[in-house]
């Protein structure tokens, strides 16, 4: 078994949970993983490693995982506008816009199935 396979659980979390920056890589017997997400991602990702590695004693994972500025990655549904979304989570569209600035280009289209990053308040 590979070390990606090992930690299949731990890598799929960070992909269904848009982690940004992503990077997996195996050098010699350690699977290092980083990026960047929210606090509740980072939490789920050391909640899946400690189940696997519950004395974390394997020494072959190094989670390198740093809290972003966002409480969480949202899919865009059909009828979704940043207004929408903003309201739903207590933020403003302009918010949501500038944190995204990667992906939405223009504030007035979105598409579903988008991941975008919600800001903290």
């Amino acid at each position: 078994m590979t070390l990606q396979e090992k930690y299949t659980a731990v890598i799929d979390i960070a992909k269904k949970n848009g982690v940004a920056n992503l990077k997996v890589e195996q050098q010699g017997a350690v699977l290092h993983i980083a990026g960047k997400t929210s606090e509740t991602v980072k939490q789920k990702m050391w909640d899946a490693y400690s189940k696997i590695d519950p004395d974390m004693r394997a020494g072959d994972l190094m989670l390198d995982v740093e809290a972003a500025d966002f409480d969480e990655v949202y899919e865009i549904k059909k009828g979704d506008s940043l207004s929408k979304i903003a309201k739903q989570f207590g933020t403003t569209w302009q918010k949501i816009h500038e944190m995204n600035k990667d992906t939405i280009k223009n504030p007035d289209v979105i598409f579903p199935g988008q991941k975008i990053k919600i800001p903290k308040g």
